[in-house]
């Protein structure tokens, strides 16, 4: 098929009829200007992030995705490179976290830093990169959504490659790293644990259980947009437990055991706020608050390792009849509008409400166990505490994160375990 373009004389004006797919370059729909970066791309260009990459070996990643995304005749090879080149990303830093491949210099194996400004060093070449074949703003949408998907291992879930008769299967998400403006060096626990645990078996006294892992953006809109849906859905109905898990308070864990419909505006990533009721497909049935089903008694009582880990049980409401908030530290009263849930009012919480509403309109509230467990605040070692002076990491650091991802292993255990217990499996 050909396209056949006619221009007529002085009055400039074309005439096209295409009969060919919109996808050729000489009948693509006009091209946009490319957009400048985000918010979260103008930070690759400070010192810290462009260490953390150097020093991982992942400053590699862009450069390759460009070379090849300028080597791209048409708009449908640039989505297989960006595809593969997501996908790529997310397998490489699984492999590092893993103790497969290459450590790299000065970091740890289970930093999920790398990860995350590689990724963003991935959407700024599709964010800003202009093709001879023209691209519009609907196109590089779709390519960068399909970047965030891939890159995420959100695409990578899959629980058919776990064999074996009696096999558990247990989903566990994590989040990127935030409060970047804060402190640009921080890391986010639950990603390098979603890192650590993606594709690994784990034995317990009800059988072995396979984990698969994905990570979330800290960015009000994506979930506006559906993505804990998107990615979730799929699997719930197969999975014998699903954690999400987020960083939370200093020094303990939590399992939060009310999840709330309220956002409470503390700006994300893209230094966006949003004060609203959490958005979701019909919201007529659309509760104040969700509960957790997973094994708390059990999580709570078992040693899991160095850090406290606590059954929360508060939330903030404004009660039925009432005006202001108040904090309940034992649940909701009946008929109150939620304010907080246990987990507070900020994206971990929207995780954890989304979440256990999608099991809830499945069908799976009495037979699958889930819900959210914070982590402790990944803290610096003394003397490395201030951003303005100190280093990228530290022992301490370490140290800190990696018990961190052992102890998830651990509660993601006793829950499969206890679980198994309470069904007869």
């Amino acid at each position: 098929m050909h396209c056949l373009r006619v221009r007529i004389g002085v009055l400039g004006l074309a005439l096209t009829a295409c009969l060919s797919a919109p996808a050729t370059a000489a009948c693509a729909a006009p091209a946009d200007a490319a957009p400048a970066p985000g918010v979260e791309e103008q930070r690759l260009d400070r010192a810290v992030p462009r260490e953390i990459l150097a020093a991982s070996g992942f400053d590699t990643a862009a450069p390759r995705l460009a070379r090849r995304l300028a080597a791209a005749p048409s708009l449908a090879q640039a989505r297989r490179v960006v595809a593969r080149e997501g996908a790529a990303l997310w397998r490489r830093a699984v492999d590092r976290a893993q103790g497969r491949g290459p450590a790299g210099g000065g970091l740890s194996r289970d930093d999920d830093r790398p990860l995350y400004w590689a990724r963003l060093a991935l959407t700024r070449e599709v964010r800003t990169w202009e093709p001879e074949f023209g691209l519009t703003g609907t196109q590089r949408a779709a390519l960068l959504a399909g970047l965030e998907r891939t890159s995420r291992g959100q695409d990578d879930i899959d629980f058919r490659r776990s064999g074996g008769a009696g096999l558990k299967r247990v989903l566990v998400t994590g989040f990127d790293p935030f409060t970047l403006d804060q402190d640009i060096r921080i890391s986010n626990p639950s990603g390098a644990t979603a890192l650590a645990l993606d594709g690994t078996v784990i034995e317990t006294a009800d059988g072995p259980a396979r984990v698969e892992t994905a990570v979330f953006p800290v960015r009000w809109g994506d979930f506006t947009e559906g993505t804990v849906e998107r990615t979730l859905r799929p699997h719930l109905k197969h999975v014998d437990l699903f954690a999400t898990v987020s960083q939370g308070r200093v020094g303990r864990f939590d399992v939060e055991r009310t999840n709330g419909a309220w956002r409470g505006g503390y700006p994300d990533n893209e230094n966006v706020s949003r004060t609203e009721t959490v958005p979701v497909t019909d919201p007529a049935s659309q509760p104040q608050w969700t509960t957790t089903t997973l094994p708390y008694r059990e999580i709570v009582a078992a040693d899991t390792g160095r850090f406290p880990v606590l059954d929360n049980t508060g939330v903030t409401e404004i009660p039925a009849g009432g005006t202001a908030p108040v904090v309940r530290p034992d649940g909701p009263t009946p008929g109150s509008t939620a304010r907080a849930g246990g987990g507070g009012n900020y994206l971990s919480n929207e995780i954890a409400y989304r979440a256990t509403l999608l099991r809830d309109r499945l069908g799976l509230r009495g037979s699958l166990p889930g819900g959210h467990v914070h982590t402790p605040v990944l803290q610096f070692g003394a003397g490395n505490t201030d951003p303005a002076t100190g280093t990228v990491t530290d022992p301490e650091f370490v140290r800190n994160r990696l018990d961190i991802i052992a102890q998830v292993r651990a509660i993601v255990t006793v829950a499969v375990d206890a679980a198994g217990r309470s069904t007869g499996g």
